[in-house]
C-alpha cells in the first residue's frame, strides 16, 4: 500500500500544509517560508558532517545576518510552534486516510475472523472459548501524553474535515489550531491526567468496543440481546490509582478518579437516553425511557436517592420497556435500545476498573510502621526478631494478626497512604460495583512475602463478614532476575493455604503482571523480551500444575524498546505453552492517541488484539510448525544471552550514566509539566544513579537524540557472536518460521528507523564521549546490516510499506526541532560567559523541541 500511502497522505498533508502559509497570524508567512529552507540545511549539512550549532549558524548567516541573538532565538521558536502543528495535521491526515491505507476488513478483522469460521464445529469452538476469554486495555498516565481536551477535540474535527476534503473548515480549525495552547503552563495533577484519559473513554472506547461486538454478534448470525458473553472486552485504568512513585496520588484523589470515571460514564448514558426517547415514542415505552432518562439525571445530579444504585437496576426497566416494544409495537428500533443496554452490560456504573499498585518496599515499610507499633503494646512481640525469621515464618505471623488498623493511629504518611488506599478499593466497589476497582499491583515484586503483605493488609481491612477479599493480587515481575525467579515465587504462594483458599473466592484465578520497561533498562531489549516469553512458560507451567487460570498483563509502553511495536503479532505468536485465556495489557503516552484516538483506528487495533488471542486456539492446527522447537528455545537463549552480554558491556562503560544526565534532554523530563510523576526516583541532591531511573524518561531521551539504543543495542552483536559458531542459516531459518522472532526483529527494525546518529556525531568531538558514541554508532551500524541480511530486506521495514513510509515522513518533518533541540545541547556545553544569548533560553528551547519530537514518533517512551 506504498503508493496508496504517498498518495492519500503525504501528498494530501503537502496540500492542507499549504494552508498554513495563510493564517492571518503575525511573522507566519516568514516562518512557513524560512522553514523548508532549514530542513533542507539540516539534511544537507549533517550528510557533511556539520554540526547542528554549524547548521543553525550557517542557516542565520545566509538568511538573516543582522538579526540579533534575541529575534533569532525567537524565531527558532516559532519554528517549534509551527512544526508542532505540522505534526498534528500529518497525525489528522494519516488518520483520516487509515481506512485507505489499512484494510479494516482483512486479515486480524473481526469479519476476516469470522468468515473462516466454515463449519460448525469452528464456531461451537470459537463460542466455548469466548466463554472465558476478555482482552483489558489499561490505560496509564505516562508523562508522554499532553495533549489537553482542547487540543483532542480540534484534532478530532480537523480528521473530519479532511476525510471531506473541506478546505473552509480545516483552514477554521488550523486557525484555531494556531491560538491554542499545546503545553500545560502548570505541572498536572494525577486528577487532571485522569481527565484527559477520561476524553478517549467518552469519545473513542464507549463508541469502539460495542461496535466491534456488534460486528462479532452479526458475523456469527446471532443477536445482541441475546449475546451471553459481555466482558470479552474490559477497560482499566491507572490515573489515581497508580502511586509507585507518585507522591501526589493519595487516597482522596483515588476515589475523585472513580467518581470521575462514573460521572463520564453516566453523562454519556443520559445522552444515549435522550436519544433513544427521540425513537421510542411509543405507548408503554416512551413512559419508561422518560423515567430511566430523569432517574439518570438524579444519578449523576441528585436527589440519589431518587436515581439509580447499579447498572442492573437500569437494565431491568429497559429490558421491560423492550418486552413491550417487542409484543406490542413490532419491535421497532428495538436494535437502538439493545445496542444502549450492550453498553450498559459492557461498562456497568464503572466505565473502566481503577487499578492501584505500588511498590513492594512500601508496603514493606508500612509493615515496619504497624509491627513496632505493634510491640509496644505486646512487648513479646519484637521487629527485630521479625527481621531475622525466613519467609515463611513472617507470612504466618502477618496472616494471623488481626488488628485494627486506624490512620490516626500512625504518624508516618506512607503508612496512612497505603492504609487509605486498599480501603479506598472497598468504597469504590460499594459506590461502583466491584468492577470499579478489584486489583492491587506491586511493582518491584521479588518474593512471595511481598504479595502477603498486601493480602494481610487487606485481610484486616475491607475483608467482608466471612473474611473473603474481593480483591485481585497482582504481583508485578520486570527485571532480568525477578522474572527468572517469579515461577517459584508463584509455587510458594500456591502452597500457602490461605492464599490458595483466597483463590478459590477469586475463581482459581490468579493475574500475573510481567513489564518490559525495567526489564529492558535492565537487561537490553533482546534479554528482556525472551526473559518475558520463558517466564510466562513457568508461570504457565506451575499454574497449570496447581490448577490456577493465569492470565498475563503486560506492562507495555509505546516504543519496542518498551514492549510496544506490534503488539498483534506478539499475542498471536504464543505458543501453546503460554495460557492465552485473556489478553491484557497496558497502553499509554502517545499510543492511546496514535493507535486508539479515534474510534476506526481503536477498532482496528483492538480487533486486532482479540483475534490474535483466538487465532492460536482456533487455528493452531493449521500452523503446528510456527511454534518454538526446543532447537529454536535454545538458539534464542544463546542469543539472548549474547545480547545482554553485549548491552551490560555499554551499561556497565563509566560514561553511560554521565552521558544521560550531561548530554541529553533527560534532566529537562521533569521541567516539561507532561506528566505528574517525578522522572527519577530517590534523593535529588545524591546525583544520578542508574537504579533511580525511570523507564519512561530513560527510553524517551534515548529517542530524543535519535539514537534509542534500548531498542536494538545487543541484537547486532548477537547474531555476530552466532556468526561465530555457524548458525546464522539456522537465525533466517527461525525468521521466516517463527512469527514471535520475525515480530521481534521487525518492532527492533522500527527503533532503527527512527535512529539519526548524524545529529550527534558533534559529540565525538569531545574526548570524554568519543569512545561512548562510537561504540553506540558501531552496534547501531551493526545491527541494522544483519538484521536486514536475516529478513531478506534490502531497507528497514520493507515488509512494512505504510510504517515506512510514515516513518520517513514524519522524521523529515521534525528534522529541523532535532536540529534545534541539538544546537541549543550543544551551546549549553559552553561557558555561560560566551553564550549569546541566557542559560534559561536554550532550556527552554530543549523542552519546547521534546513535545514535536515525542509526537512525531508516535511511541518514543
Amino acid at each position: 500500500m506504498n503508493n496508496s500511502f504517498q498518495d492519500a497522505v503525504v501528498t494530501k498533508y503537502n496540500i492542507f500544509n499549504s494552508l498554513f502559509l495563510s493564517l492571518p497570524y503575525r511573522g507566519i508567512f516568514q516562518t512557513g517560508s524560512l522553514l523548508p529552507i532549514l530542513t533542507q540545511q539540516s539534511e544537507t549539512g549533517f550528510q557533511e558532517g556539520k554540526s547542528p550549532k554549524e547548521i543553525i549558524e550557517h542557516f542565520f548567516s545566509e538568511l538573516l545576518e543582522t538579526a540579533t541573538p534575541k529575534e533569532r532565538t525567537d524565531l527558532l521558536f516559532l519554528f517549534i510552534q509551527y512544526i508542532e502543528r505540522q505534526v498534528v495535521l500529518f497525525d489528522s491526515v494519516e488518520d483520516a486516510a487509515f481506512d485507505q491505507t489499512h484494510d479494516l476488513t482483512g486479515k486480524g478483522s473481526v469479519t476476516y475472523l469470522t468468515e473462516r469460521l466454515d463449519n460448525d464445529e469452528l464456531k461451537k469452538k470459537l463460542l466455548a472459548k469466548l466463554e472465558d476469554f476478555s482482552v483489558r486495555i489499561v490505560l496509564t498516565a505516562h508523562p508522554t501524553q499532553f495533549y489537553s481536551g482542547k487540543v483532542l477535540g480540534i484534532i478530532n474535527d480537523l480528521e473530519d474535515a479532511i476525510k471531506e476534503n473541506d478546505f473552509t473548515e480545516v483552514n477554521q480549525l488550523l486557525l484555531q489550531l494556531g491560538k491554542t495552547a499545546f503545553i500545560n503552563h502548570e505541572k498536572p495533577t494525577p486528577f487532571d491526567e485522569a481527565v484527559s484519559l477520561c476524553w478517549f473513554l467518552e469519545n473513542v472506547y464507549y463508541d469502539a468496543i460495542p461496535s466491534i461486538l456488534e460486528k462479532l454478534i452479526n458475523g456469527l448470525g446471532m443477536s445482541v440481546h441475546d449475546w451471553p458473553y459481555p466482558n470479552l472486552f474490559r477497560l482499566g485504568f491507572w490515573p489515581g490509582g497508580d502511586r509507585d512513585g507518585n507522591p501526589f496520588v493519595n487516597p482522596d484523589i483515588t476515589l475523585q478518579v472513580a467518581d470521575r470515571l462514573r460521572e463520564t460514564l453516566l453523562r454519556s448514558y443520559y445522552r444515549d437516553l435522550r436519544t433513544l426517547k427521540r425513537r421510542l415514542t411509543f405507548k408503554g415505552v416512551d413512559e419508561a425511557v422518560s423515567l430511566a432518562e430523569r432517574k439518570m439525571n438524579s444519578t449523576i445530579f441528585g436527589p440519589f436517592d431518587q436515581g439509580y444504585a447499579n447498572a442492573q437496576e437500569l437494565i431491568d426497566e429497559l429490558l421491560m420497556a423492550r418486552e413491550t416494544l417487542v409484543t406490542k409495537h413490532q419491535g421497532l428500533f428495538v436494535e437502538l435500545l439493545d445496542n444502549f443496554i450492550l453498553k450498559l452490560n459492557l461498562f456497568g456504573f464503572f466505565f473502566a476498573s481503577l487499578d492501584v499498585r505500588q511498590d513492594s518496599r512500601k508496603h514493606a515499610k508500612a509493615w515496619e510502621d504497624i509491627l513496632k507499633r505493634l510491640e509496644k503494646k505486646i512487648p513479646l512481640l519484637k521487629y527485630s526478631d521479625f527481621e531475622g525469621w525466613d519467609e515463611e515464618k513472617k507470612i504466618e505471623m502477618l496472616l494471623s494478626l488481626n488488628i485494627p488498623l486506624r490512620d490516626e493511629d500512625y504518624e508516618d504518611e506512607l503508612t496512612k497512604d497505603i492504609l487509605g488506599s486498599v480501603r479506598a478499593i472497598k468504597t469504590i466497589q460499594q459506590k461502583n460495583g466491584e468492577k470499579g476497582a478489584h486489583r492491587y499491583v506491586i511493582s518491584n515484586n521479588t518474593s512471595a512475602l511481598n504479595v502477603m503483605q498486601v493480602v494481610a493488609l487487606a485481610k484486616n481491612l475491607i475483608a467482608d463478614e466471612d473474611g473473603k477479599l474481593a480483591l485481585d493480587v497482582v504481583p508485578l515481575f520486570e527485571t532480568v532476575d525477578d522474572l527468572a525467579n517469579a515461577p517459584e515465587i508463584m509455587t510458594r504462594l500456591y502452597q500457602n493455604e490461605f492464599y490458595r483458599n483466597h483463590l478459590q473466592n477469586r475463581e482459581n484465578h490468579q493475574t500475573i503482571m510481567v513489564g518490559f520497561s525495567d526489564g529492558t533498562k535492565d537487561g537490553g531489549y533482546l534479554r528482556a523480551n525472551w526473559s518475558i516469553y520463558r517466564a510466562k512458560e513457568e508461570l504457565t507451567r506451575v499454574s497449570r500444575e496447581f490448577g490456577i487460570k493465569v492470565t498475563f498483563f503486560d506492562g507495555r509502553g509505546g516504543p519496542p524498546a518498551r514492549g510496544g511495536g506490534n503488539n498483534h503479532n506478539f499475542y498471536s505468536s504464543l505458543g501453546s505453552e503460554i495460557e492465552d485465556k485473556e489478553i491484557q495489557l497496558t497502553v499509554q503516552g502517545q499510543t492511546i492517541s496514535s493507535n486508539y484516538g479515534t474510534v476506526t483506528t481503536a477498532m482496528y487495533n483492538l480487533e486486532r488484539l482479540f483475534t490474535a488471542g483466538l487465532e492460536n486456539h482456533l487455528f493452531r492446527g493449521n500452523r503446528a510448525e510456527d511454534e518454538l522447537s526446543a532447537e529454536d528455545k535454545i538458539l534464542i537463549e544463546e542469543m539472548a544471552a549474547a545480547a545482554y552480554e553485549s548491552y551490560l558491556d555499554l551499561k556497565n562503560h563509566p560514561m553511560f550514566v554521565k552521558y544521560l544526565d550531561k548530554k541529553t534532554p533527560l534532566r529537562f523530563y521533569g521541567q516539561t509539566n507532561i506528566g505528574s510523576r517525578p522522572t527519577k526516583r530517590g534523593n535529588d541532591d545524591e546525583g544520578l544513579k542508574f537504579e533511580d531511573l525511570r523507564a519512561i524518561p530513560f527510553v524517551g531521551s534515548w529517542a530524543q537524540m535519535k539514537q534509542n539504543v534500548p531498542g536494538f543495542y545487543g541484537f547486532g552483536s548477537a547474531i555476530r557472536q552466532m556468526e561465530g559458531e555457524n548458525k546464522v542459516e539456522d537465525i533466517k531459518q527461525l525468521y521466516k518460521k517463527s512469527l514471535f522472532f520475525r515480530t521481534l526483529i521487525e518492532n527492533s527494525m522500527q527503533s532503527l528507523s527512527k535512529a539519526f546518529f548524524p545529529a550527534t556525531k558533534y559529540l565525538r568531538d569531545e574526548e570524554e564521549y568519543r569512545e561512548f558514541w562510537d561504540k553506540m554508532y558501531d552496534e547501531f551500524i551493526l545491527t541494522r546490516d544483519l538484521l536486514l541480511d536475516v529478513s531478506g530486506q534490502k531497507e528497514l521495514l520493507d515488509s512494512n510499506n505504510v510504517t515506512k513510509v510514515s516513518i520517513k515522513t514524519r522524521e523529515r518533518i521534525v528534522l529541523p526541532l532535532i536540529t534545534i533541540q541539538q544546537y541549543a545541547l550543544q551551546m549549553l556545553a559552553s561557558d555561560p560567559k560566551d553564550l549569546p544569548v541566557d542559560v534559561e533560553t536554550y532550556n527552554q528551547l530543549i523542552m519546547r523541541a521534546m513535545f514535536g519530537i515525542i509526537n512525531a514518533a508516535r511511541n518514543s517512551a
